[in-house]
């Protein structure tokens, strides 16, 4: 085993508890990221750009278990380490990017609540940020001049009116109306009436503008003394999901719209990843390409391969993790586990290539195998073997070798990888 950095307690068991249910931890991240170099430097490419005033646009693709949160939550912890704000949501039948009952507000209004800097990286940071920049301009002109540039933008006016709103609401002590700003700033008035008798204003935030104000967000936070804005916006299959054409159309033009508007310079200080399966962007009759002006923009031109890709497109595909990699994973997830629970590691460079090779061999693993999957596995090996100090590896990995012939992963046994099918699989082809 390697000479790896010893984890902290607490973070290892967030680690292996997090991974063991199938889910990314939000920290830890550095302890076991394998192979991803070059999406992870191409993104933090973006960042710079968006911290020199420009703007970004990206789809991350993969499989379900493949690796993309991970990879998301990577940049989003890169990226608070950096002074970014990060506002990010997953989509769902109730949260689209545009609706007729709301959906695309709601979009916005998790955006805005989960909200995160590097000293609130769970999110609920919107007070945090105003409270920074209100520190930050102790006289009224200060606070005036921070947000005038944002009077060019659409809804610009209002949105500095309720900024200025709130300092005043600061500077005086009255929390009703700073409360009531946030409340506006959040997207949480239904109705203009509401709006005007608590903050004299006729606008609300809606379905059809909520993206301008995510603009002026990125906009305003650089005068809060930020470096910029990064929005991630996960589970488009929900949009390839979406029964109505009509409405699947109205929701990849917003995509296209702030497609566009990353590439023509009309967003400043702002970038977007949006994630994805395979099928939901790539699918010709209900994907983000059968929406004809976004597949011409996206599609992938004829020099890039699977060795030499292009990093600078518009679309991340997640390419396979090597051999070696996976390798490298499992030793390190040993080498944690080990750590947390105060025992030696007793596993060889040899028992980690078994346990591999037994993965590989399900029946199905071509289609259904995922780095999910074989890290739930693995963790739970690593359980079993603590629990069992007198078992060796090689005796569980024959077992489930047993278990495999006898048909009863196939039939829904209780093996480590239960409801994991299997068959002969080709290193190469495995995806993180």
């Amino acid at each position: 085993m390697g000479d790896a950095p010893r984890v902290p307690k607490r973070i290892a068991a967030v680690i292996i508890n997090s991974l063991k249910g199938g889910v990314v931890p939000r920290i830890g991240l550095p302890y076991v990221t394998v192979g991803r170099e070059r999406e992870i430097q191409a993104l933090l490419h973006d960042l710079e750009l968006v911290a020199d005033g420009g703007a970004s646009f990206r789809f991350l693709v993969g499989r379900y278990g493949a690796g993309k949160s991970f990879l998301l939550q990577t940049i989003r912890t890169h990226a608070m380490g950096n002074n970014f704000v990060v506002a990010d949501a997953d989509l769902s039948p109730e949260r689209r990017l545009q609706g007729g009952q709301g959906q695309g507000l709601a979009t916005y209004r998790e955006l805005i609540r989960n909200l995160s800097t590097k000293t609130r990286p769970e999110g609920g940071a919107l007070g945090l940020v105003l409270d920074r920049w209100v520190a930050a301009a102790p006289e009224r002109a200060g606070a005036e001049e921070a947000v005038s540039g944002l009077t060019e933008l659409v809804h610009g006016f209002d949105f500095s009116r309720m900024l200025l709103r709130y300092w005043e609401a600061s500077q005086e002590g009255d929390d009703e109306t700073r409360s009531a700003v946030l409340r506006w700033l959040r997207g949480e008035y239904r109705t203009r009436t509401e709006a005007k008798g608590d903050l004299g204003v006729s606008v609300i935030i809606g379905d059809d503008d909520w993206y301008d104000y995510v603009k002026l967000f990125a906009a305003f936070l650089v005068s809060a003394g930020y470096r910029g804005l990064l929005v991630l916006i996960d589970e488009l299959v929900n949009l390839f999901k979406i029964p109505n054409a009509v409405t699947r159309q109205y929701n990849y033009e917003k995509i296209l719209t702030m497609y566009n508007d990353t590439l023509q310079g009309k967003a400043r200080h702002l970038g977007i990843i949006m994630g994805g399966t395979p099928t939901s962007i790539e699918d010709r009759r209900r994907g983000v390409f059968s929406y004809e002006a976004l597949r011409s923009r996206l599609t992938q031109g004829r020099f890039a391969t699977e060795d030499m890709l292009d990093m600078l497109a518009p679309i991340i595909r997640l390419h396979p993790l090597t051999h070696e990699e996976l390798l490298v994973l499992i030793e390190k997830l040993a080498e944690i586990h080990a750590g947390y629970f105060g025992y030696g590691v007793r596993l060889t460079e040899q028992d980690l290539a078994a346990f591999l090779q037994i993965e590989f061999s399900r029946v199905g693993a071509d289609t259904h195998l995922t780095p999910r999957e074989v890290i739930r596995d693995f963790i739970e090996l690593l359980d079993i073997m603590y629990q069992n100090p007198e078992a060796a590896m090689e005796e569980l990995l024959r077992g489930q070798v047993a278990g495999a012939a006898g048909g009863q992963d196939g039939a829904g046994g209780q093996g480590p990888s239960s409801g994991t099918a299997t068959g002969t699989r080709d290193f190469a082809e495995f995806t993180l």
